[in-house]
């Protein structure tokens, strides 16, 4: 097993669940968009509640099923990495909000196979 460390960053993109790029979710989108770029990897995590800039409470619960419920991407990766991809992900977003921190990384991965 090899171990990776250091500081990289933590890029979280918070959007809704209905948010799309062309035909397709946005999520699904920016995961594509992240391997194409050879990013280490992309998580989306979809949320059982929230609400956004309009304050509107977006829910699973079965008495209000929501077509919106909200949806974080994330992605670790280096400060230069990132700051070069921001213009084609502002082209890509209508809404949402994206924050970024400082994450000290140790990454565990398997030696490749021959």
């Amino acid at each position: 097993m090899t171990k990776l460390s250091g500081e990289l960053v933590l890029m979280r993109i918070f959007i809704g669940e209905s948010d799309r790029h062309g035909h397709i979710p946005l999520y699904e989108a920016l995961v594509q968009f992240f391997r194409e770029e050879g990013f280490a990897g992309a998580t989306v995590l979809r949320g059982v509640a929230g609400f956004g800039a309009h304050s509107v409470y977006h829910t699973d619960k079965l008495l209000r099923l929501s077509q919106d419920l909200p949806i974080v991407v994330e992605v670790v990766e280096s400060r230069e990495k990132i700051d070069a991809v921001m213009p084609r992900i502002d082209e890509m977003m209508r809404g949402g909000m994206i924050t970024l921190e400082k994450a000290t990384v140790i990454r565990y991965s398997q030696p490749d196979k021959k």
